[in-house]
């Protein structure tokens, strides 16, 4: 659980607590934001190596922190637990009992946790993150050490900018994260997929003829950032859930130009608007699918306003084929969500989201089968299940069966599995980064049943008894292990 009185206030006491441990390290040398600082982080992520301060970056006017999130221990710093599963072990014992099966239980379920928590986010006249205001033509984009991480990206990008909006008509705050390519000192390009709650806020203000306000906190704390990609439903305000994380209420102050709100401890804000119908080429960027995404037309941001720290810590990310730093990020929501999964699909022991398939290709689950094509049932409904809708491979394995354990589930799903009866296909909807499917944004589906086959299913041979050592002789060969010298 969560101790009283969050450990990290900001992101320069989280700083300070992952130095302490070890989980730091200065780099006191120039250092290129283009590429090389990219290069570094590869083979340090790799390595499973620390967190990393780049004090001298040869572009921008202040230091640049990244590889916050990249092992469970550090995630699991960042939210004030020992163990991720800490979190959804708190969030299931809330939102029990009573709660409907399906989708409305899975809001309900996070509705009842963060009412009971009651940790609304408090507003603040005054914040860090605004000491020092730049406004038109002061507004420069310069100032910032973004990064250029692969050879082809069409340009600097920053990679770790909180987004905030607000719904035209109903007035609810949406955060979210997503990549921005710098275009000019004072424009930045959108990057929000189709599937975003900010695409439909934007949507909703250029059908109305309106500017959409903006508001990119860059350096929050870290359970803030994390929160912002968190796939929360639409109607759960992202700020509630960062509260109920830490324990305590989120500190927001009004933005100066725009009429939105920021988290007050932020290290840089960056404030401005979208006009309705303006689009500019986006792209293409190395992504963490492994590979480039092309060139397509996004919003684009205009900066009126830009305030800071007076001495800020840029914090950004880098993108390849796993592993990366996102591994932390998506373990968190795999086992924080793990609770309000079994909400929506009661049927599901566990799962796990392989890195390798950068978390939404693949879903390994666990089921307790209890009637004839249950793992298709299983699979079906994942499939209806908000984001796990763009999951392209779904394994389905028995109880027994140790879903973070790839060697068992191989075993499994390569031996179990009668591929000419066991392979469910389909199609739907996928990730807009998705570059396999020979149509944007829907293709092709599979689900592998790699259960134990019940007469019921028409397998009449009679399932295998799997082999295992009898206990009398595993305690018998534990106790005697030292005298045969092995």
């Amino acid at each position: 659980m969560a101790p009283r009185g969050f450990p990290y206030a900001d992101l320069q006491s989280f700083i300070a607590a992952l130095e302490a441990a070890g989980e730091l390290r200065r780099v006191t040398v120039p250092v290129d934001p283009t590429l090389e600082i990219s290069e570094i982080v590869t083979r340090t992520v790799r390595a499973g190596g620390p967190a990393l301060l780049f004090e001298r970056p040869t572009r921008g006017d202040m230091p640049l922190l990244i590889n916050l999130f990249g092992t469970e221990k550090r995630m699991a710093m960042a939210l004030g637990v020992d163990r991720l599963d800490e979190v959804g072990e708190r969030i299931g014992a809330l939102a029990r009992p009573e709660l409907p099966v399906g989708w409305s239980g899975i809001r309900e379920g996070i509705a009842k946790v963060l009412q009971l928590k009651s940790v609304p986010p408090k507003k603040v006249k005054n914040a860090a993150c605004q000491e020092v205001v730049l406004k038109g033509d002061q507004v420069d984009l310069g100032l910032l050490p973004g990064l250029q991480v692969w050879p082809g990206d069409g340009g600097i990008f920053h990679n770790f900018g909180l987004t905030h909006t607000k719904h035209p008509e109903t007035g609810k705050r949406n955060l979210g994260l997503y990549r921005l390519q710098q275009h000019s000192k004072n424009t930045l390009g959108m990057h929000w997929q189709i599937h975003k709650d900010s695409t439909a806020h934007h949507a909703v203000a250029e059908r109305r003829g309106e500017r959409l306000p903006v508001a990119v906190a860059i350096g929050c704390d870290p359970v803030v950032s994390y929160a912002a990609s968190a796939p929360l439903p639409g109607d759960i305000d992202e700020y509630l859930f960062a509260g109920f994380l830490k324990g305590e209420r989120i500190e927001m102050v009004d933005c100066v130009t725009v009429p939105l709100q920021v988290p007050a401890e932020a290290q840089i804000v960056l404030e401005g608007y979208l006009e309705p119908g303006e689009r500019h080429p986006e792209g293409p960027f190395g992504d963490h699918t492994g590979y480039y995404t092309p060139v397509e037309p996004f919003p684009v941001l205009h900066i009126e306003c830009m305030t800071m720290r007076k001495k800020p810590v840029y914090h950004s990310i880098v993108t390849s084929k796993p592993p990366q730093e996102d591994h932390g990020l998506g373990k968190a929501t795999e086992r924080i969500f793990l609770p309000l999964a079994k909400i929506l699909i009661p049927d599901i022991v566990d799962y796990d989201m392989p890195a390798a398939g950068v978390f939404h290709n693949c879903l390994i689950v666990s089921i307790r089968k209890r009637y004839p094509k249950h793992a298709q049932k299983v699979m079906s409904a994942i499939w209806g299940a908000h984001l796990l809708s763009l999951v392209k491979l779904i394994v389905v394995v028995d109880e027994d069966c140790d879903v973070h354990d790839y060697n068992d589930v191989a075993f499994r799903a390569f031996g179990n599995v009668d591929y000419a009866r066991d392979l469910l296909l389909t199609e739907g909807p996928v990730d807009h980064l998705d570059h396999s499917s020979y149509q944007q944004f829907w293709g092709g589906k599979a689900g592998v049943d790699a259960t134990r086959k019940l007469p019921t299913e028409g397998y009449t041979r009679g399932w295998p008894e799997e082999m295992t050592m009898s206990p009398e002789v595993v305690s018998l060969v534990d106790k005697r292990w030292k005298e045969y010298g092995l």
